[in-house]
């Protein structure tokens, strides 16, 4: 990404200083799986394009996130329902790993160093993303878009408050799918996903969480297919 980026620091100071709080709103807001976020064992769920959605699941519990398309990004989180003040993290999961793409059979360790989910399956080619940070309202306006954009810390933020809770922050996310390739100069580059339609893949978590994911809004850059579309995804929880 080339464009220079700008700051308009009078309206930043006009939006929420909560990490908790939204800068917009959207339809996540109106639309919890349910009450709480407990699921149907079962039950495929989808997460609309541009929006999120958080699903509570119990120690031992997998859940299955599908690319339906095998275009989409989907900005991840693990917060344990204990304390919202553990969670996946990538700074320190990195770490752990000694790398920057989890494989199957690897802990996603929380901020506290222990596991919070394995990642137990996986059809796609296994590129996702442990870099970048979930895109807010902020990263939009320095590439210029003026009013409100949908994006991913917005629609955690929004998931949570749609089952009766505030995330403490937003950390950095899983971005399944999320194409960020490293050169030798250690650069980076924004890429569509190399996976296919249908593609999966399986968390099963460690400790009872709470799981948020973002249909990544992304319609500026080919993050999400080469035509700049975000499109749904689904997800399921099975015992």
């Amino acid at each position: 990404m080339s464009s220079k980026p700008t700051f308009d620091h009078a309206r930043i100071e006009q939006l929420p200083r909560s990490n908790s709080e939204p800068c917009g709103h959207n339809h996540t807001l109106e639309t919890p799986i349910s009450v709480d976020g407990t699921p149907v064992l079962g039950e495929r769920y989808e997460v609309a394009a541009r929006g999120g959605r958080a699903v509570r699941l119990k120690k031992g519990q997998t859940i299955r996130i599908i690319n339906t398309h095998g275009t989409q990004v989907c900005d991840t989180w693990a917060f344990s329902s204990d304390n919202l003040n553990e969670f996946m993290s990538w700074e320190h999961g990195r770490a752990w790993l000694n790398g920057l793409i989890p494989n199957v059979g690897d802990s996603l360790m929380s901020n506290r160093r222990r596991p919070i989910m394995t990642l137990t399956a996986d059809t796609s080619p296994g590129i996702h993303d442990t870099l970048m940070a979930a895109w807010g309202l902020f990263r939009y306006m320095t590439l210029g878009v003026e009013g409100y954009h949908d994006n991913c810390a917005d629609n955690l933020r929004l998931a949570f408050k749609a089952i009766g809770i505030d995330a403490p922050e937003v950390p950095q996310p899983l971005n399944l799918w999320m194409n960020i390739p490293v050169n030798e100069k250690m650069k980076v580059d924004w890429c569509p996903p190399v996976s296919q339609a249908g593609d999966y893949v399986e968390l099963r978590a460690e400790m009872d969480c709470i799981v948020a994911m973002s249909s990544c809004p992304q319609d500026i850059i080919p993050i999400n297919g080469e035509d700049c579309t975000p499109v749904e995804v689904h997800f399921e929880v099975h015992a």
